[in-house]
Order: C-alpha cells, then sequence, then structure tokens
C-alpha cells in the first residue's frame, strides 16, 4: 500500500471516531466542570410555631434563625415580657427576642435545618444618652458579632411590632462608638454575611 493511501486510512479512523464521539454527546474540555455542592438534606421549612421552654402563654413573633447558608424565619409563642427593673416595653421585647435567638432549637427546628448564630452571653440594653430613641446597645460591637449572628439580630428586630416593624435595627456596642442602623433586605438573608456592610454609612444620634 503506497503512503498516500496508509495517510487516507488513518485520517478516516480519526474522523469516525470524532462523529462517534458526537453522537454519544461527548465533548472535549480542558476546564474542570463545578457540579455544585451536593443535594441538601434539610427541609428548611418551619414547623409549627415552638413555645419557649416553662411558658405557659406569649405573643407569637416571627425569629429569624440559620438554615444552610441563609436566614429563615421561624415563630415562636415568646413569653410576655414582665416589667422588671424599670425597663420599657421596648427593651423588654427586644430581650425576649435576644433569649429566643439564643434558645438552642426545638427537635423539630433541628431536624429541618435550623440552628443559631447569636452568642448565649451577648446580652442588650437601651439607648445611651444621644443616642437615637430606637438604638439597643449591644454588650459586643455589632461588627465584631459573627456575620450570621448579626444577620439574625438585625431580622428579627427589623420583624417585630414592639420595636416598630422597620426591616431595621438601630445597633451599637458596649463602648462609645455610635449607633448605626442595619437594614435587613433580601441580600442579607440571602447572604448573611453581607450583614456589616449593612451598617455602613453615617453614625446615627438623637439630633440625626
Amino acid at each position: 500500500m503506497t503512503a498516500t493511501g496508509r495517510g487516507w486510512r488513518r485520517t478516516a479512523a480519526v474522523a469516525a471516531l470524532a462523529l462517534t464521539a458526537a453522537g454519544c454527546g461527548i465533548r472535549g474540555t480542558s476546564v474542570p466542570v463545578d457540579a455544585g455542592g451536593a443535594p441538601s438534606r434539610v427541609s428548611c421549612r418551619a414547623p409549627a410555631s415552638e413555645t419557649a421552654p416553662g411558658a405557659s402563654d406569649g405573643a407569637q413573633a416571627t425569629v429569624y434563625l440559620v438554615c444552610g447558608s441563609a436566614l429563615a424565619q421561624v415563630e415562636r409563642a415568646v413569653p410576655e415580657a414582665k416589667g422588671t427593673g424599670g425597663a420599657d416595653p421596648r427593651l423588654r421585647a427586644a430581650r425576649a427576642l435576644l433569649g429566643e435567638l439564643q434558645r438552642r432549637p426545638s427537635s423539630d427546628e433541628d431536624k429541618a435545618g435550623f440552628n443559631t448564630a447569636v452568642p448565649v452571653d451577648l446580652k442588650v440594653a437601651g439607648p445611651r444618652a444621644g443616642d437615637p430613641s430606637d438604638a439597643l446597645r449591644l454588650t459586643v460591637r455589632p461588627d465584631d458579632l459573627p456575620s450570621f449572628a448579626l444577620a439574625q439580630l438585625v431580622c428579627t428586630y427589623g420583624a417585630s411590632p414592639a420595636l416598630g416593624r422597620t426591616h431595621a435595627a438601630v445597633l451599637a456596642g458596649p463602648g462609645h462608638d455610635s449607633a448605626h442602623r442595619y437594614d435587613c433586605s433580601a441580600d442579607v438573608l440571602a447572604n448573611p454575611d453581607i450583614a456589616q456592610n449593612a451598617g455602613w454609612g453615617d453614625p446615627l444620634s438623637e439630633e440625626g
């Protein structure tokens, strides 16, 4: 067989292999394919309203918990905040909601994939002189909290009728920092890591 004949046969064989691969849907690539994460085994579906242990009654409250990489709301029966220590009703409500965020999820919430990032030793107080009237002072600077914990606080406080249902929270820490407004947006709910950025802006004061 001549060299020309052998070359033609090799060319035909290569072409046949290429057609076969195309027919099987094979497409060569040198770029790794990201198939995404494994399917989630949790539902992130809120169970029926939960009542805090030891509470005989209480008002319904929306609490935002961590589920997967986002926040999702659950309904809780929050114990009625009793008037103690001269705390105003708004501060009592803020403390009751903080307690719910610190409470370990129930077995049903846990099975659905809910968790919380809010530190159990975190406390909240009312505004200082010069703060806006709706400010809340935390025992940790807001931007020093885990981003998911800050997002939980902001969105839970922002959804509370007792706190004005503003879809935001005016927060400050224990030092002399000025209070800032942190917004609970759809972006924050979907990506709580940006919660700190939602508080950027000019400091707030009673006059501002």
